[in-house]
């Protein structure tokens, strides 16, 4: 199999800062040229033997690569973590946290939009404004039946700083607060008692990923908490069936006792609902190398079962997403030395098998990235937000986008 790659060029363009006002963007483009094909493993065993082969091609350099278009220093200045929602105008949000920094600063939950395609982005409102000594950062969010943008965000308790500006050490895990917008982000209503309170001996929930609608109507979202002796991670679903003003408990994704490689349970799990009550998870492992590993519900989300590990060690977490074509589209965060950004596989068969892995981005500056979230474009190529601690032109936390498409070998 041959392969080869052609980088045109290695720019990456700052878009905004952290105010609303907008700098000037030079479109170049980072290009890669593949010739490679689909190789569809289904067993676990033959996956992980087939991801463990993967890594060792990796090391030799001999990676599979998307064809890149246009990349960008979107929103400057921030850790992000960001999640994309696309509203019924076709308005592109990104919700992100909007600190540069790991939870220790105060800081708030913003919204941004772009509304060409993920080239230019403005900041629209305020989704969670912090309390004295607090953060809101931890977000989940979607779009609800009503075409509501709603957001759920968690945060940390702070001890006071010793100077102004400086960092400050978290205390514990605040409530999930509920904010839900009817002007596409500009002005928000703040719910601070709508999502569950912790279950005992748990920390609060830590939402996480997108909202989405389930097979009864009803809006889901996923959230995970940490037991108080640090010993499991438990993942949950909530149900809403107000648009999002209320949230109720569901069912337990991940308890820490499906598989022997993830018995301390799983954190931040993205979901997709392929239709008809069928639901796919892919949830990183706390410990287990936080590896990726696939589970599915049946039933409209009430149970769940363990499937298949989805990627190596210091692979996560991640993001699903359906592609026009029907193919479902796995994007997560690369954590492996040498190849720090982002990452991606396909699924032709409802996540059943996956494609080679292939890498969208491997230049950032540390492990201290990704957390991808993807659209399709409505000219079918991929807009993929994540967030970076720098890269070696731009060396500053920043919320970056990559717009790309799969070879066409796999479309």
């Amino acid at each position: 199999m041959s392969i080869s790659a052609f980088i045109y060029c290695n720019i990456l363009v700052v878009q905004g800062g952290i105010s609303t006002s907008l700098k000037s963007n030079f479109n170049d483009k980072i290009l890669y040229s593949n010739d490679f094909g689909y190789n569809p493993i289904g067993d676990s065993t033959q996956r992980l033997g087939n991801n463990i082969k993967q890594n060792k091609l990796n090391a030799k350099g001999l990676n599979f690569r998307v064809n890149i278009d246009s990349r960008f220093v979107s929103v400057d200045n921030v850790c992000a973590w960001p999640n994309l929602t696309v509203l019924r105008d076709g308005t592109i949000i990104a919700t992100i946290f909007n600190q540069p920094s790991h939870a220790k600063r105060e800081g708030d939950v913003e919204c941004w939009a772009s509304t060409d395609g993920g080239k230019f982005w403005e900041k629209r409102g305020i989704a969670a404004l912090h309390d004295p000594n607090a953060n809101r950062m931890n977000v989940a969010a979607g779009m609800a039946n009503n075409g509501n943008l709603v957001v759920v965000a968690s945060g940390w308790s702070l001890t006071p700083a010793s100077k102004p500006g400086g960092a400050r050490d978290i205390i514990s895990v605040l409530r999930a607060w509920v904010s839900v917008s009817s002007d596409g982000g500009r002005t928000w209503k703040v719910k601070k008692d709508a999502f569950p309170l912790a279950e005992k001996d748990m920390t609060e929930f830590v939402p996480f990923g997108d909202i989405l609608t389930g097979n009864d109507g009803s809006i889901r979202v996923l959230a995970y908490a940490q037991s108080l002796d640090k010993k499991i991670n438990k993942v949950s679903m909530f149900r809403s069936t107000d648009d999002g003003k209320t949230w109720r408990w569901l069912s337990q994704v991940s308890d820490g006792h499906k598989v022997k490689e993830s018995m301390d349970g799983h954190n931040e799990t993205a979901f997709f609902h392929l239709g008809g009550g069928k639901w796919l998870a892919a949830a990183r492992r706390w410990r287990g190398g936080q590896a990726l590993d696939l589970i599915r519900s049946d039933d409209d989300g009430k149970t769940w079962r363990y499937d298949q590990p989805l990627t190596q060690s210091n692979q996560h977490p991640a993001h699903l997403l359906r592609l026009n074509n029907g193919h479902l589209l796995l994007t997560y965060g690369n954590r492996i030395p040498g190849q720090f950004g982002v990452a991606t596989k396909i699924s032709q068969d409802e996540g059943m098998t996956w494609s080679n892995e292939f890498l969208v981005i491997d230049d950032l500056k540390s492990g201290d990235s990704g957390y991808p979230s993807s659209v399709q474009l409505p000219d079918g190529k991929i807009m993929t937000a994540y967030y970076s601690v720098g890269v070696a032109s731009h060396q500053r936390y920043h919320m970056g986008t990559v717009i790309w498409s799969l070879p066409s070998q796999i479309k």
